[in-house]
């Protein structure tokens, strides 16, 4: 369909959770890459759960991603007037009724069908009472709930993603529509804010599956045109369970917060769940957006895997240019590089995003070039610093001090002299002085990362360390 009306529907009961940013995020590039339109809507009417804070952080976390919707943000609580306009137009059109079986008298039926082993069904009982009839009732003081006169026969609809459903509508009870505080359903007021929004793809988690053939008949009863749907495939953690707080940190925001680019997050996202038709697993997002299509989505839950993430994070680090990075890092953490030369602050990242899976490890590796004084975790040294290490380092400060040419190949051939006196490995020798240097037992290429440092801040460091 040539310029899609797609939108993501969030309840602000909690933070923008990992699927729900999975579900805007394939809104967003279907929209993007059919030249249509991104919509936000606040499905808000749960009034004791939904809280203005948490509105506030989905519209943030979706602006962090980067996905920009078109028009305002709707909240569904809004439309009350509509949604009670459309449920008394239906009661007067007879596609609708009001049922005044109590919750007592539902509980009790329930119960005996559970006796006798059946399948329970809500009777019927008021669905062919004349409004006249109902409102006798209701002068009488009964209280009721509306429900949708449900049609024999089938309900049918094809999915992108799970091809052709059908629902024989037996199945089905006529649902309520409209609560007993004449509050309408949710089932209920989907389908008419989508269709009043001109919704023409619905794209959502395949945990609405059940949802669709209801919303579907409020459509029909309306003589309304229906969307096409969309159900991605649920998300689950690594015991193959729904992903929750056990199994990762679950709120988008905790992401950002960690250090991740939004850059990395979409990427990794675009993968839980769609499978390109070639081997890459790196994109930009133009490439997403020209990739994108529902043919590749699978049916199959998609497992979400820290490590997996943290490597795809890696992988866009290298990619992204140092001046984006330094942006980024600034945003995340405005005391960084404070009152640094800003080529000293380029030459830093430059040496150490490359080896960088996140924005946090480059602010832990590049804090070392900005401070004079180091700490060296005390159990880290008493593994790293002993007798021979010590040896190293004293041996490495010698050679250093009395070298005026600091340059990559002088600085190589000092180690390699060390290699032969001490008859280690490079990678041997290299760890207690990285410690020394650092207090880290990772980072950049040795050789580049002395030379950053500068002469005197790295006698100095090497001094501390032999004091240790």
């Amino acid at each position: 369909m040539n310029k899609p009306i797609v939108r993501f529907a969030p309840s602000p009961t909690g933070y923008l959770h990992i699927g729900g940013a999975r579900t805007a995020l394939f809104n967003w590039l279907y929209a993007k890459k059919n030249g249509g339109k991104f919509l936000l809507r606040i499905e808000d009417t749960d009034l004791e759960r939904s809280k203005s804070e948490y509105i506030d952080q989905i519209t943030d976390a979706l602006s962090w991603l980067g996905f920009d919707w078109n028009d305002n943000v709707i909240l569904q609580s809004k439309n009350k007037s509509r949604h009670e306009e459309v449920v008394n137009h239906m009661i007067q059109a007879g596609t609708a009724y009001r049922c005044f079986l109590s919750k007592e008298e539902l509980d009790a039926l329930r119960k005996e069908s559970e006796k006798k082993k059946e399948l329970f069904r809500v009777p019927k009982t008021y669905r062919d009472y004349s409004l006249e009839q109902h409102q006798a009732l209701i002068d009488e003081g009964k209280s009721f709930t509306v429900r949708l006169k449900i049609p024999d026969g089938i309900t049918e609809f094809t999915d992108l993603v799970y091809g052709t459903i059908k629902v024989n509508n037996k199945e089905l009870d006529d649902f309520i529509i409209a609560r007993s505080d004449g509050s309408p359903t949710y089932n209920f007021v989907v389908a008419i804010d989508d269709s009043d929004m001109n919704i023409s793809h619905v794209i959502r988690g395949d945990d609405h599956l059940a949802n669709t053939p209801k919303q579907i008949l409020v459509y029909k009863a309306l003589g309304l045109t229906l969307p096409t749907f969309a159900h991605l495939p649920m998300i689950l953690g690594s015991d193959k369970k729904r992903l929750s707080k056990r199994h990762a940190a679950t709120n988008v925001q905790e992401y950002k917060e960690k250090g991740f680019t939004a850059t990395a997050m979409i990427n990794y996202l675009s993968l839980l769940g769609w499978n390109p038709d070639s081997d890459q697993e790196i994109f930009n997002i133009n490439e997403l957006v020209g990739a994108f299509n529902f043919s590749q989505v699978q049916k199959k839950p998609a497992t979400f895997d820290e490590k997996k993430l943290l490597w795809v994070s890696g992988q866009q680090m290298a990619q992204i240019e140092v001046s984006t990075v330094i942006k980024e890092i600034e945003i995340l953490d405005s005391s960084w590089g404070v009152n640094q030369d800003s080529k000293y602050k380029n030459d830093v990242i430059a040496l150490v995003k490359d080896r960088s899976k996140t924005l946090n490890d480059i602010i832990e590796v590049s804090d070392v070039f900005f401070k004079e004084d180091i700490s060296h975790n005390e159990e880290m040294s008493k593994k790293i610093l002993d007798d021979s290490s010590i040896q190293i380092i004293t041996d490495l400060h010698e050679a250093l001090n009395i070298e005026d040419n600091w340059r990559k190949d002088t600085l190589e051939s000092i180690f390699d002299n060390l290699m032969t006196q001490h008859e280690l490995g490079l990678g041997k020798l290299i760890k207690p002085v990285r410690f020394a240097l650092t207090g880290l037992g990772y980072g950049p290429g040795i050789f580049d990362m002395i030379i950053l440092l500068g002469k005197d801040r790295c006698l100095n460091r090497l001094s501390k360390a032999v004091k240790l």
